[in-house]
């Protein structure tokens, strides 16, 4: 366990050690939150959602979580295919080399986490701080597992940011408070539906249902699930 907790923390330094994830964790969610806000409001009204005002903002900051986790979430995975592979030759194996990989990934979600809600606290009240921080977090271990799995089969840093964004677009326009839709196509097509009704009612001061919490706790664990499985898929050993 220590030398899983050691390479966990040293493969978190190392990607936080570049200036561009420490400009993109301060600039992304400030423009998310302060810029894209009123312009999620208007499509939502265009559509018929119901992310308006504090609620759209709320819901802004949960997608600069997400579009921040699943861009730096493929780009660790895509650049460490050959590292994590001779760690697992040199005798850590695949399996703890993914567990390393993922614990650095939950540590890497909350820093997301945490940068977007202090842009949001900086813009706006926040009545249900509890409430609005797991939500972000469901956000974060969401589009970690969704760019992880991408960067474990797609080794070109362009056609994998594509997928990667177009998953979040196609998300983030049948997800909830842009779309009327909760269930079939729409819940089909939006893999945070439960973390961005979790949002969604933080933002508005509302309290969320137990079958809502159920839902995003589901949807976590099937995501970090998924994430181990891209971790060790990328990490395991070839002949």
């Amino acid at each position: 366990m220590r030398g899983v907790a050691t390479t966990s923390l040293c493969f978190l330094r190392e990607q936080m050690r570049s200036p561009l994830v420490l400009v993109l964790l301060i600039v992304l969610p400030v423009l998310f939150v302060v810029m894209a806000s009123s312009v999620l409001g208007d499509f939502s009204r265009a559509l018929g959602g119901s992310a308006h005002g504090d609620a759209a903002t709320a819901l802004a900051a949960g997608w600069s979580v997400a579009f921040l986790a699943g861009a730096l979430g493929f780009f660790v995975t895509m650049s460490s295919h050959e590292a994590d592979q001779r760690l697992a030759i040199a005798g850590f194996g695949s399996a703890r080399t993914a567990v390393a990989r993922l614990v650095s990934a939950l540590g890497l979600a909350v820093t997301v986490t945490a940068a977007a809600f202090i842009a949001l606290r900086l813009q706006q009240p926040v009545p249900h701080t509890a409430h609005t921080l797991l939500a972000m977090l469901a956000y974060a271990c969401i589009y970690l597992a969704i760019g992880t799995a991408v960067g474990s089969v797609v080794r070109d840093a362009l056609a994998g940011s594509l997928v990667v964004v177009f998953i979040f677009l196609l998300d983030v326009f049948s997800g909830p408070g842009m779309s009327t839709g909760t269930s079939g196509v729409a819940t089909l097509l939006s893999p945070s539906q439960k973390a961005g009704e979790l949002l969604l009612a933080a933002g508005a001061g509302a309290a969320s249902a137990g079958p809502t919490w159920t839902g995003a706790a589901i949807s976590v664990a099937v995501a970090l699930g998924l994430a181990f499985g891209a971790f060790w898929y990328a990490a395991r050993t070839r002949r």
